[in-house]
């Protein structure tokens, strides 16, 4: 059977990578400032005070490390999608990293949030991305091969 998912799982694949990796340049101002285009945050300030939004509960100290840590993670996710390292794994972690963030967004600032931010979409599209069987154009097709 001819594997039909070449370039559907690759172009899912960066989309979603992008997808994780804009907002870290956004909140590291790599982007542009705050108020510009469509530069969301602007600089790590500005996305720390959004992330108290959806914390409220949390001292801002345990916030920046929050903060901090989904950065690491959407980071780490968009480099594993986007050169196919692990594709499995990090799409299943890209699942429940944007499952969480629907939680905390529908739950402290409404459901329209995650639904403009298309965070169900990704949340979907990573869970669909698990299931593909073979990565091409991957790390993991070349690691295959070698093995």
């Amino acid at each position: 059977m001819e594997d039909s998912f070449k370039i559907p799982q690759l172009l899912l694949r960066c989309a979603l990578g992008i997808t994780f990796l804009t907002p870290v340049l956004d909140r590291l101002g790599i982007l542009g400032p705050a108020g510009t285009g469509n530069i969301e945050w602007g600089n790590w300030e500005n996305f720390i005070n959004y992330t108290a939004t959806l914390m409220p509960y949390l001292d801002r100290s345990v916030t920046n490390v929050m903060g901090g840590i989904a950065t690491a993670s959407e980071l780490i996710i968009a480099v594993g999608l986007i050169i196919g390292f692990k594709t499995k794994y990090v799409a299943i972690g890209s699942c429940l990293l944007t499952f969480t963030f629907i939680l905390f967004m529908a739950t402290s600032v409404g459901i329209q949030k995650p639904i403009n931010f298309g965070v169900f979409t990704a949340s979907a599209a990573s869970l669909l991305l698990s299931y593909v069987p073979k990565y091409k154009w991957s790390i993991d097709e070349i690691n295959r091969k070698a093995a």
